[in-house]
């Protein structure tokens, strides 16, 4: 595959310029970055229509950077803080790769390689603006435009805004006269720093303390089976659980990420004997006002606890539903009193294992379909033999103990599992997204699925019961669940 690269010198100009500190969600995610090395840079390919110039798309990347503050944000290393530098003009690059014109297949391999490239190198936080734009051209058309953002300057629901706000770009001119959407960087850090910033701050931080001390103090416990590198990663494919998902979703009227919440708790809790079921979601607090179309980092993680004992798993819907909201009127805080805060907790307990992020990456709104649309139990049935797992990546670092994915896949859902072999093996990460799987299936069509987590392997803040561990839940997949749409028989 032949190519030659060429760069474009792109100026910029925009409204807004100044040095502040960090904001919440932007000093957590460096500190992320900073504490696991890992460059977490944020974006994709997207494949571009007949006709698409190369003059269109550096129109575009100017009118975004100049529009938009995050994208003219770069860090300064202080001797006492990491803070934002704004900078109202400047420029940076459009890379063109030019592909052989006979070469049918190459464009898309070429942007691959790009994307590659732009996503695995860290950013010159200091000197680099944080986004990174190359095209693709082949037989004179753009093919390709790869675009990763620095995570620091927008999260992904940052990269929605900058869409939305495509639409206001006039190609002829490369202006709009649309006003800039939400708030900017500069202001949130600004607004963060108030009394009232503070005061959301503390109540946020005073809901995590409360589950801090009150929740079993250690989650998992050693493997068995460690291995190098040491984190494991499976994802599992199951066109059954997207259908029973929706039929849950449908019968509760829960969002279907609830569901998914819920048959995480109840798989956690059946393979470690814990309950609650804690986990970290991620909280776009695009809620907030002045927030809804603000291109910025504004995503922060926040806690929760799954109490999924004695219940049936329409209740622990309903729980999840419960302590998800809590989570996200409560996941807007300062990171360093955060820290300070774990501190006084770890003084008084030890540790608190809490190292669990639950992501649910699909579509925002999560709604089941129609009542028309939904799996009969001969659906469902034919659907369970299509799941499919595989391994995927093995990583000596993670930025959590337990991370869980959810991304849309066509008439499926995909589940992602890595996990850390120290504290889970890798056949227990392989039980756990399965049996994810099979709790869903078995409540799809019986409101009165039971948990089968009894209340006495609930374990108190300070006497953890023995976890279950890979064995119990094997024991159950063995036997399987029963067949769709019959009630199960299984005691609460």
């Amino acid at each position: 595959m032949g190519i030659s690269t060429s760069r474009i010198l792109v100026p910029f100009h925009g409204e807004g310029s100044g040095v502040a500190d960090l904001t919440w969600a932007q000093l957590g995610i460096w500190q992320t970055m900073r504490d696991t090395g890992l460059s977490m840079n944020i974006g994709g390919t997207v494949a571009m229509p007949p006709g698409t110039t190369v003059q269109s798309m550096e129109t575009l990347l100017r009118y975004l950077v100049s529009r938009h503050q995050a994208l003219r944000t770069r860090l300064r290393f202080d001797p006492d803080a990491t803070r934002q530098v704004v900078s109202a003009e400047g420029s940076l690059t459009l890379e063109v790769l030019d592909v052989d014109e006979d070469a049918d297949e190459a464009p898309e391999a070429a942007a691959e390689q790009l994307r590659l490239r732009y996503e695995q190198t860290p950013f010159a936080y200091e000197a680099e603006w944080p986004v990174r734009m190359g095209v693709v051209r082949h037989r004179g058309e753009v093919t390709h435009v790869v675009v990763l953002y620095c995570h620091v300057a927008v999260d992904g629901f940052g990269i929605d805004a900058i869409v939305r706000d495509m639409a206001n770009l006039d190609p002829a001119t490369g202006t709009t006269t649309a006003p800039v959407p939400g708030l900017t960087p500069l202001e949130m850090a600004a607004k963060q720093a108030t009394p009232s910033g503070r005061r959301q701050s503390e109540k946020s931080l005073r809901y995590w303390e409360q589950l801090l001390r009150s929740i079993p103090a250690q989650r998992f416990g050693g493997s068995g089976d460690p291995r190098q590198p040491r984190y494991w990663e499976i994802t599992r494919r199951s066109p059954a659980m997207h259908l029973a998902m929706q039929l849950v979703a449908h019968r509760t009227g829960a969002g279907v990420g609830y569901v998914v919440l819920a048959a995480y708790a109840v798989a956690l809790a059946r393979l470690t004997g814990r309950s609650p079921s804690v986990a970290q979601l991620v909280v776009s607090n695009r809620f907030r006002p002045g927030c809804a179309g603000s291109v910025s980092q504004l995503a922060q993680l926040a806690i929760c606890a799954v109490d999924v004992a004695g219940a049936t798993f329409d209740e622990v819907v309903g729980r999840a539903w419960t302590a998800a909201t809590n989570a996200y009127m409560h996941g807007h805080f300062d990171p360093l009193a955060l820290t300070a805060m774990l501190e006084r907790v770890r003084a008084d307990r030890g540790d608190v294992d809490f190292s669990i992020i639950v992501n649910d990456r699909r579509t925002r709104d999560g709604a089941p379909p129609p009542p028309a649309d939904l799996a009969t139990p001969q659906q469902l049935q034919d659907a369970l033999p299509r799941s499919a797992s595989w391994w995927n990546r093995k990583v000596d670092v993670l930025d959590a103990a337990l991370n869980i994915s959810v991304d849309a896949a066509p008439d499926a859902v995909d589940v992602s599992i890595c996990a850390d072999t120290r504290r889970l093996a890798p056949a227990e990460i392989e039980a756990l997204v399965e049996e994810m799987e099979r709790v869903a299936v078995e409540a799809a069509f019986d409101p009165a699925a039971p948990t089968r987590v009894g209340a006495a392997t609930a374990d108190a803040a300070t006497g953890p019961a023995a976890p279950a561990r890979v064995g119990a839940v094997a024991a159950d997949a063995v036997a399987g669940p029963a067949p769709v749409g019959a009630p199960s028989a299984a005691g609460g």
